[in-house]
């Protein structure tokens, strides 16, 4: 269900303060039994922030709300959202995060990548505080997560780290090479690539 929002709520989202303050204000709009059950909401912005609708995805219980990836990102697809923040309620009052808040949000996180569009961020919100996954860093450690991540993007990222470190070697052994050559730490510096910290520890490699 699309959240209508006064043109003063159409704002660029700056941080998760700015988020709260439309939110709470969409949450104190409900009425005393809805704000009793738990709302998952997604607000979709543009590329600069900007928000381009708020979207009641779902309406639970007093402890959980279920949420489908394809109901997220329908919407998000039609309105050619480039960012999304996740936002649900805790009608208790606790902010503190469950391990199905981080599941979801890994969940949708994995989706998003598929689709371009990035998840910014997720807020547990009540009626007078929140908690951002991005400001206390939960966001930064799901997104390291491979728990949902496609097969085929797995092996890909492995594959990628692997020529990394491949690459990496190559540039070791040349500089070896160059400074048992007597080539000077500067120049080994501009031919490889590597840290003039680096070089100075190698050790030379005899022709």
């Amino acid at each position: 269900m699309n959240i209508k929002l006064t043109d003063t709520q159409k704002i660029k989202l700056l941080n998760s303060t700015d988020i709260y303050g439309v939110m709470q204000q969409v949450l104190l709009r409900e009425n005393k039994i809805d704000r009793n059950k738990e709302h998952f909401w997604t607000i979709g912005l543009d590329n600069a922030n900007r928000i381009l609708y708020l979207e009641l995805i779902s309406l639970g219980t007093t402890t959980s709300v279920p949420v489908e990836p394809m109901q997220v990102f329908r919407i998000a697809v039609q309105k050619a959202a480039l960012k999304m923040v996740l936002v649900h309620n805790h009608p208790t009052g606790e902010m503190k995060h469950s391990q199905g808040d981080i599941d979801i949000t890994d969940r949708l996180l994995q989706v998003g990548r598929i689709l371009g569009i990035e998840v910014i961020d997720h807020l547990i919100i009540g009626e007078k505080a929140y908690n951002s996954f991005s400001d206390t860093g939960l966001l930064q450690q799901i997104q390291e997560s491979t728990r949902y991540v496609p097969n085929y993007q797995l092996q890909a990222k492995i594959k990628q780290e692997a020529e990394k470190i491949g690459a990496q070697k190559e540039k070791l052994n040349l500089a070896k090479a160059l400074k048992g050559k007597g080539f000077p730490i500067s120049q080994i510096v501009e031919l490889t690539g590597i840290s003039e910290e680096e070089a100075k520890k190698l050790k030379p490699k005899k022709a």
